[in-house]
């Protein structure tokens, strides 16, 4: 399966995006407001200058405590990005993910980004094209 398919299937709820500068206390109220995540970090909801996850908002509250919430997302952010094309695999995709230990990843075309999946989008993909090849194996054994 095609990251394409993935973003179809999703619908068109659009990727959650932050402006550099808002606090992280926002961020976090938006990620739990919207049972999400991770927030992209984008000046215009199309070019991509960072993310922001739970895991960084989380680790950082471990080593400074709630002090970081007054930070900007700039500051916790992941700046260095790993995004994919439409035209990737689901395989492609989740070994990367799995390479990289992150579990959100944008879909770019140029410099813009054009949705984002999560490693539960690919995860679900990849297990129907298990179940449908499942079903095809089975139906060459029993002659359907």
């Amino acid at each position: 399966m095609l990251v394409q398919q993935i973003l179809k299937s999703k619908g068109d709820d659009g990727v959650v995006t932050v402006p550099p500068g808002t606090t992280v206390t926002k961020a976090a109220e938006l990620l739990s407001s919207r049972r999400i995540g991770a927030v992209i970090v984008s000046p215009d909801g199309k070019r991509v200058a960072g993310i922001l996850s739970e895991r960084d908002i989380v680790r950082e509250l471990g080593r400074r405590g709630i002090s970081c919430l007054t930070d900007t997302v700039d500051a916790l952010m992941t700046a260095k990005i790993v995004g994919c094309t439409r035209n990737e695999s689901t395989d492609e995709v989740l070994g990367r993910m799995t390479e990289g230990r992150f579990r959100h990843m944008p879909v770019m075309e140029g410099d813009e980004m054009v949705g984002l999946i999560s490693i539960g989008d690919v995860v679900k993909a990849r297990m129907m094209e298990l179940a449908a090849e499942k079903d095809a194996l089975e139906g060459m054994i029993k002659g359907f």
